[in-house]
C-alpha cells in the first residue's frame, strides 16, 4: 500500500530544510536533478561503512556482500520497469548520455550502414542527437527529425513518409523543456510496422510516472538515477535480451571479457559485456534504495500529485501575470508532465533566475541541452521550473512572489 504524502517525502530530504538568502529553499529544478531522501543517503553510507569491496571478483565475505547489493539493485530496477527479460536486460552506465552513446556505438555501428535512417524529434535532448550525428559523420547514415507543432506536440501528420528507410526511431518519452508526454506505444507500433526499432529517452518520464516496458513495447530505454531521487554517476540502459546478446561491447577492459589471449578476446555475456571496469557500486546501491522508496510512494500517486501541481501552477501563472509570462509548452496537463518552461519578453532567463535565487527559489535557465527545439520556437533560452514528489503548492507560491519581484525590477 502506498504511503505517499509529499510533506513526508519533504521531511526525508535534509536539503529542503536549508535557508538561502534569508528564505526557505524552494527547489524547482527536479528536471535537472532530484533531491535524494534519507533512505538513499543512508544506503550508500552503509555500503561504504560496512560492505565496500569490488564486485564479481573477491570470494571473501564483504566482496560477496558488495556483489549481492549491486545485483539486488539491478533486480530492483528490472522490477520497477517491468522488464520482460528480467535483471539480465539491465545495464548500468554512467548516465543517460552514456546509454545513448552505447546504443549508437554498439547497436548502431553494428547494424546501420550508409543510407540507413535514424528518426529523432525536434524536442530531443542533445544526448539523443549528438551520438547519431557522430555516427552519420562516421558511416553515412541519415538523421531525420519529426517536427513539433505550434501547440508543442509532435507533428505526426506525415509519419508514414518520415518512416521510409528508417531502422531506428529514438524519441523522448517526455520533453525536458516542454513537459510534453509523447505517445510512445503509438510510435512503437508505427516503427515496428516498418521493421524499425524504438529507443526511448526516459530521463524525465521514469522519475515521474509508472513505467511498464511490456505495455510500451519499445526496444531500448535509457534514464539516469539522479533524476529519480538517486545519486549522480549512474544510469540505466535497458534493451531486449535478444538485441543485447547480438550487440558488441561498447568499452573494453576488465569485467567485460570471457577470455583474453595474445590472439584476441571474447566477450562476457550480457550484462557484464557492457560494464567494463569497476562499476559505480555505491551509486547502484543508492539507485536500488531510490527505486524501493519510489515503489513505496507509488508512481501513479506521484504522477497524480505532480499533475495537480502543474495544473495549479499553469492557472496561477496565467491569472497573476495576464499573459506577460509566456509558457513554452502545452497549456493543459493532458499528456503533460511537471516541467514548466517560461519566457518573459525583454528579460533574459538568466537574469530572471538570478533574481529568483535571491528569494531562495531554484529554477534552471538555459537551452536545456535542446538547441534544435529552442531554434524551432525562436528562443535562445527559457527559465524552467520543474516539480518532484516533494514539491508543494507553497513552492508555487514562492515562485510567483519571486517572479512578481523580478518583473517589477525589470519593468516587464
Amino acid at each position: 500500500m502506498s504511503t505517499f504524502d509529499p510533506r513526508l517525502v519533504r521531511g526525508d530530504i535534509a536539503q529542503l530544510k536549508r535557508v538561502v538568502n534569508g528564505y526557505p529553499l524552494t527547489y524547482l529544478d527536479s528536471g535537472a536533478t532530484s533531491l535524494p531522501p534519507r533512505a538513499v543517503v543512508e544506503a550508500m553510507d552503509r555500503y561504504y561503512a560496512l560492505h565496500h569491496a569490488n564486485v564479481h571478483r573477491g570470494v571473501y565475505q564483504t566482496a560477496a556482500e558488495a556483489t549481492a547489493l549491486y545485483e539486488d539493485a539491478r533486480s530492483a530496477v528490472a522490477r520497477f520497469l517491468n522488464a520482460p527479460g528480467g535483471a539480465s536486460e539491465i545495464i548500468f552506465t554512467k548516465n543517460c548520455t552514456e546509454s545513448f552513446n552505447l546504443l549508437a556505438r554498439s547497436w548502431g555501428a553494428a547494424n546501420l550502414t550508409a543510407g540507413d535512417v535514424v528518426l529523432l524529434t525536434e524536442m530531443e535532448h542533445h544526448a539523443n542527437i549528438v551520438p547519431w550525428f557522430q555516427l552519420r559523420d562516421a558511416i553515412g547514415i541519415e538523421v531525420r527529425f519529426i517536427g513539433v507543432t505550434d501547440d508543442f506536440r509532435l507533428d505526426l501528420t506525415n509519419l508514414d513518409e518520415l518512416l521510409r528507410g528508417v531502422k531506428l526511431v529514438s524519441v523522448t518519452a517526455m520533453s525536458n523543456v516542454l513537459g510534453t508526454i509523447n505517445p510512445i506505444r503509438e510510435l512503437a507500433d508505427a516503427a515496428h510496422a516498418v521493421g524499425a526499432l524504438l529507443a526511448v529517452d526516459g530521463a524525465q518520464s521514469v522519475a515521474h510516472s509508472p513505467t511498464d516496458l511490456v505495455a510500451m513495447d519499445c526496444d531500448f530505454l535509457a534514464f539516469s538515477a539522479h533524476k529519480m531521487l538517486g545519486p549522480t554517476g549512474i544510469g540505466v540502459f535497458w534493451g531486449r535480451q535478444a538485441l543485447l546478446d547480438a550487440m558488441p561491447p561498447f568499452l573494453g577492459g576488465g569485467g567485460m571479457i570471457g577470455d583474453v589471449s595474445v590472439n584476441g578476446f571474447t566477450s562476457a555475456p550480457v550484462p557484464a559485456r557492457f560494464e567494463a571496469g569497476t562499476p559505480p557500486i555505491a551509486e547502484a546501491v543508492g539507485l536500488g534504495a531510490a527505486v524501493r522508496y519510489l515503489e513505496g510512494l507509488s508512481m501513479a500517486h506521484v504522477a497524480a500529485h505532480e499533475a495537480h501541481l502543474t495544473a495549479d501552477a499553469l492557472t496561477r501563472l496565467n491569472d497573476r501575470f495576464d499573459g506577460r509570462v509566456r509558457i513554452i509548452g502545452p497549456s493543459t496537463v493532458d499528456r503533460r508532465g511537471g516541467v514548466i518552461s517560461f519566457d518573459i519578453e525583454g528579460v533574459h532567463p538568466h537574469d530572471i533566475s538570478q533574481v529568483l535565487d535571491q528569494h531562495g527559489v531554484c529554477v534552471r535557465p538555459g537551452h536545456h541541452c535542446a538547441k534544435p527545439l529552442m531554434k524551432r520556437f525562436g528562443l535562445n533560452a527559457t527559465a524552467r521550473a520543474s516539480f518532484g514528489p516533494y514539491s508543494l503548492t507553497s513552492d508555487t507560491d514562492a515562485l510567483l512572489d519571486a517572479l512578481d519581484d523580478a518583473m517589477t525590477m525589470f519593468g516587464a
